[in-house]
């Protein structure tokens, strides 16, 4: 019928754009807050629990390369992407060498673990590499430095606390006179 149809399979997207949804794969966008608030997490996976990951900027520019990719080159019209894989653990020690080697996480498994036990732990991407070009940018480093930027004012405080004024102190003009 001459339907032009393309299709990528996505692995966990990571982005400091949006709060986690409690997916599988947001424990590695929550570690973020809870490290840069309390300094520890709480993950519902298993340490080594090793998914495949991408940052949102990987993801958008993967997706306009295949929407701008000319028909011909491409050799079948479903796509995986894969930028790199690591496991909570793996993450942590990141964030550990890149924010604080204080940085604590403890490991109680929910239910997402039997979800992410059925998940590939790397996604085949050759023909998305080799049809239109997939190169992602950001790795595990990349992918933590970044987060810690765009999250790391959120969670420092605005302003300067200012001294309070005793009530002898208060100009006359602020008291009507």
């Amino acid at each position: 019928f001459g339907v032009d149809f393309r299709s990528l399979r996505y692995p966990g997207i990571i982005s400091a754009d949006s709060p986690p949804g409690g997916g599988t794969t947001d424990y590695a966008v929550d570690i973020f807050h809870a490290a840069l608030k309390d300094n520890r997490y709480t993950c519902f996976l298993n340490a080594d629990t090793r998914l495949p990951m991408a940052y949102i900027d990987d993801c958008i520019t993967g997706t306009m390369q295949l929407l701008e990719a000319p028909a011909e080159a491409l050799t079948q019209r479903t796509y995986n992407v894969h930028a790199c894989a690591f496991s909570p653990a793996e993450l942590a020690r990141e964030i550990c060498d890149q924010h604080s080697n204080d940085f604590a996480i403890d490991y109680v498994p929910d239910f997402r673990q039997s979800i992410a036990d059925t998940w590939p732990r790397t996604m085949a991407d050759l023909a998305a590499r080799n049809d239109w070009g997939w190169n992602p940018v950001f790795g595990t480093s990349d992918i933590v430095r970044t987060m810690l930027d765009k999250l790391e004012p959120v969670y420092k405080p605005t302003s300067i606390a200012q001294p309070s004024l005793g009530a002898s102190e208060v100009p006359s003009a602020a008291v009507g006179h």
